[in-house]
């Protein structure tokens, strides 16, 4: 049911496996999101691409010292349950170890990103 949910768990569980890359059915919005993954060095590449199925996002998983950069995720808003915040009250994950998403009037921000903007927007996903 959540389609960001089941992208972020895909990413995750891909890096833990040992896996170089993962294939995630394709949409404009996670692209957007691997577009921000990919800018906070989360992932090592991004890209469409055309299968007998249908369209595929192929992610590239980057790795740290033989260990998966990405070791946990946890998803903020839900279906059942949206949250929003406003850029004063953005906080940080894991002691600045992690990152925030949100999804804003200006596309997909970090936590960072959405505070110099001023802008607030969904909470998405917290990862580390």
């Amino acid at each position: 049911m959540d389609k960001i949910g089941d992208m972020l768990v895909m990413i995750k569980n891909g890096g833990a496996a040992g896996k170089k890359s993962v294939h995630i059915p394709y949409s404009g919005y996670k692209m957007n999101i691997a577009r921000a993954l990919f800018q906070e060095g989360y992932i090592k590449s991004y890209v469409q691409k055309n299968t007998k199925k249908g369209d595929v996002l192929e992610i590239d998983l980057l790795e740290k010292d033989g260990k998966p950069k990405i070791n946990q995720v946890q998803r903020v808003s839900k279906p059942s349950r949206r949250l929003y915040t406003n850029a004063k009250h953005i906080t940080s994950v894991k002691q600045g170890h992690g990152s925030v998403f949100l999804s804003t009037p200006k596309g997909i921000l970090t936590g960072k990103a959405a505070k110099k903007e001023h802008v607030g927007g969904e909470i998405l996903f917290e990862i580390w």
